[in-house]
C-alpha cells in the first residue's frame, strides 16, 4: 500500500477496537478496487465521540465505521440519518458528503446476508434475541422486516429489553408478537419452539468470557447466530457439541463491510476477496 497526500482516509470509531478486523478487510478491498484509501481505527472513548465525529470534517475523512458503545450516541453529533437509522436507532457508517455527515446502517442487511447465505429463511419463524444494544437494535429490525412470527427479547437490563420491543412494535405494529423474558429465565424459552437464536452482546469477544446460555434443553433443530467474529464463542462451540447448525458473525461484518464500501465508494465491493483475507487470518 502507497499512502500519498492524495490518499483519502476511511476508518472506524470504537472503545475499544484492536479486535476489529474491518482494518484488514477494507484495505485489501481498496487495493482490490485500485482505489487510492486508507483505512484506519481510531479508539475513541465515549466522553471524546463528539470531538471525534467533529474530525471527521476538520480532517476530510471520507466517512466512518461505527462500534460499540457508539452505535446510537453518535446519532446526536450527525447531521442527517438514513430513514432505516430513523426506525433502528443506531448507525454503523458515517459519510462525509461535503462537510454534511449521514449516518446510515447497514448492519441488518449484513446479517440478513449472511443467513441467506447459509440457506435460512425467518419468515414465519420463532426468534430468540439476546441483547438491547446497537447491535440488537439493528437484528431486531431486520427479523421484523423480514416477518418472524414471534420475537422473544431478553437483556441483563430488563428495562433495556422493554425498550427495545417498544421500539419493534412501531416498527411492524402487530405483526410480529414482541415478548420481553427476564434474562435469568431465559433457558425456559427451550420449550418454546424456538428457531433462530442469537447473541447480539459482545460477550464472547474474549476468551475468558462465560457462556452466554445453557442450550441443552433447546432442540436440535435450532439455529445459533452470534454476532462475534473473532473467535469461536462459548455458545458456538456448545451449538456445534449439540449438533446445531450456527455461525458466527463473520459474514455478517463482511457484508456490512460491503454496503459500507459501496457508501464511501460507489463502487461494489470485492467480496470474496474480503472473505478470503478474513478466513486465512482467522484460520477458519
Amino acid at each position: 500500500m502507497k499512502i500519498t497526500g492524495k490518499t483519502k482516509i476511511v476508518g472506524i470509531f470504537g472503545f475499544p477496537v484492536s479486535h476489529t478486523l474491518s482494518p484488514l478487510i477494507q484495505n485489501v478491498a481498496f487495493q482490490e478496487a485500485g482505489l487510492d484509501f486508507v483505512y484506519v481505527p481510531f479508539q475513541v472513548k465515549s466522553s471524546d465521540l463528539r470531538k471525534a465525529t467533529e474530525a471527521i470534517r476538520v480532517f476530510d475523512i471520507v466517512g466512518v465505521n461505527v462500534t460499540i458503545p457508539h452505535k446510537e450516541g453518535i446519532i446526536d453529533y450527525l447531521d442527517e440519518i438514513s430513514e432505516e437509522v430513523k426506525l433502528i436507532g443506531a448507525v454503523n457508517t458515517v459519510v462525509n458528503k461535503g462537510g454534511k455527515l449521514v449516518g446510515y446502517n447497514t448492519d441488518w442487511m449484513g446479517f440478513l446476508e449472511s443467513l441467506r447465505e447459509d440457506g435460512v429463511s425467518l419468515k414465519e419463524k420463532k426468534a430468540f434475541l439476546i441483547g438491547a444494544g446497537g447491535a440488537a437494535l439493528s437484528l431486531g429490525f431486520a427479523l421484523v422486516k423480514e416477518g418472524v412470527k414471534t420475537l422473544f427479547l431478553t437483556n441483563r437490563t430488563y428495562s433495556r429489553a422493554e425498550n427495545l420491543a417498544r421500539k419493534l412494535k412501531e416498527i411492524k405494529g402487530d405483526e410480529t408478537e414482541i415478548k420481553v423474558v427476564e434474562f435469568e429465565k431465559k433457558e425456559k424459552l427451550a420449550s418454546e419452539g424456538i428457531d433462530i437464536l442469537i447473541n447480539a452482546t459482545s460477550l464472547g469477544m474474549k476468551e475468558k468470557d462465560p457462556p452466554l446460555i445453557d442450550l441443552t434443553g433447546f432442540p436440535p433443530s435450532l439455529y445459533v447466530y452470534d454476532v462475534i467474529y473473532n473467535r469461536e464463542t462459548e455458545l458456538l462451540k456448545e451449538a456445534k457439541k449439540l449438533g446445531m447448525r450456527c455461525q458466527g458473525g463473520l459474514g455478517m461484518l463482511i457484508y456490512q463491510g460491503a454496503s459500507a464500501f459501496w457508501l464511501w465508494t460507489g463502487k461494489k465491493a470485492p467480496i470474496e476477496k474480503m472473505k478470503a483475507v478474513a478466513r486465512d487470518y482467522l484460520g477458519v
